[in-house]
């Protein structure tokens, strides 16, 4: 389907995947995986340049104060070229932080250097027993003096080893799975205390886990009123969720564009197999499912940008994770299949779109996962948003 655009957004588009193209060929990115950090601090700063890590940041602070429907035409384009460079992680998950929760001080001092691509952020919130579970937090944070002592691990953290500063989750109250309680802290990345190894990842970004053992950070390192930020966690993570489907499309649409390629031009019995009329069906269903996704994220992104209410901002969050885990998982596994052993293959970089692809079916709480949500949420197909 055609998605009606304005003329910024046509020319975020037309020049992000004139970006990806020309600038970012997959070798590339194959080389990065290979390098300590995953990914080409000149190239970060390249994104700087374009404009695209000021997208959603607030104007008063250097930023283009755009919506996240802005975004997830941007993200689209990154999930095209398979990007590895930490946006999710430093500007939709930390900026995110700092823009809906942040003080006046915080944002003066670290929105800017983000947008210059001069400093990276990270967002410490999954614990070993939480799995999906955004209120499950055991780590601590305990009144001393004038500041508070942190003491906990966490694990998964998007890019945690390259960050020069983590936003780590910790309960100044109440006891675990509680809602309440919860309080967000800035910590320096070298900060004593704090212990971080990174790896790589399936899908070739870096993660890290990352442990506190008595860190001290001042009063002023609190993000928001302490206790209280679950709210601003949950409004954080369904938007990154609703700019990481955007993302899959992008992947999915590498695939379906592969697929239908080799079918093309791959033979077999003496002619070329898209003439069999048993793979022009998959094909179909493979584009299908595609333009489905397109339309449901884009109108989960103009949804959630169009509403204050966090009750639909978390029915359109779910129903696009819903769709896109199930489309995710068909056209990855038929663009497997429709390329046969070779597409298992880490030579060919339909693999590399499949394992992406993956990943985000399960970041921020899988396909099952999100239809329980939206079903609590009272939401039912077709009136999302």
């Amino acid at each position: 389907m055609d998605i009606a655009l304005s003329e910024e957004q046509q020319l975020l588009k037309d020049s992000a995947e004139r970006f990806i193209e020309r600038d970012y060929p997959f070798n590339t990115r194959r080389r990065l995986v290979e390098t300590e950090e995953g990914f080409d601090r000149a190239i970060w700063c390249q994104f700087a340049d374009l404009g695209w890590l000021g997208l959603a940041m607030p104007e008063d602070h250097g930023g283009l104060d755009g919506t996240l429907a802005d975004t997830a035409i941007l993200m689209e384009a990154i999930g095209r070229g398979l990007v590895v460079e930490p946006y999710l992680s430093t500007v939709l998950l930390g900026g995110g932080l700092l823009r809906y929760g942040g003080s006046a001080e915080q944002q003066a001092a670290l929105i800017p250097p983000v947008i210059a691509g001069e400093t990276l952020l990270s967002f410490a919130f999954a614990e070993r027993q939480s799995r999906y579970n955004l209120a499950n937090v055991e780590t601590t944070a305990r009144k001393a003096g004038g500041g508070y002592v942190l003491d906990g691990a966490k694990g998964v953290v998007m890019h945690g080893a390259s960050a020069d500063k983590l936003i780590v989750t910790a309960r100044t109250s109440g006891d675990s799975r509680d809602e309440a309680g919860i309080s967000l802290f800035l910590v320096d990345g070298n900060a004593n205390g704090v212990d971080r190894r990174g790896y790589p990842t399936v899908d070739g970004l870096h993660g890290a886990e990352v442990t506190l053992d008595d860190v001290t950070v001042s009063g002023d390192a609190l993000i928001g009123a302490a206790g209280a930020a679950y709210p601003l966690i949950e409004w954080v993570i369904d938007e990154a969720s609703v700019a990481t489907c955007a993302e899959a499309v992008g992947v999915m649409a590498v695939l379906v564009d592969a697929s239908v390629e080799y079918l093309k031009t791959r033979e077999q019995f003496g002619a070329p197999i898209g003439s069999f009329q048993v793979l022009q069906h998959r094909a179909v269903d493979m584009f299908n499912e595609l333009e489905l996704s397109r339309a449901l994220v884009h109108r989960a992104a103009a949804a959630i940008a169009s509403s204050d209410d966090a009750t639909n901002r978390a029915r359109a969050a779910s129903a696009a994770k819903v769709q896109i885990g199930q489309a995710g998982r068909m056209i990855g596994q038929q663009a497997i299949q429709l390329h046969g052993g070779m597409g298992m293959t880490d030579e060919l970089f339909v693999s590399h779109y499949f394992k992406r692809l993956t990943m985000i079916g399960t970041l921020f709480g899988d396909a099952d996962y999100h239809l329980k949500r939206f079903a609590a949420l009272g939401g039912s197909r077709g009136t999302e948003g």
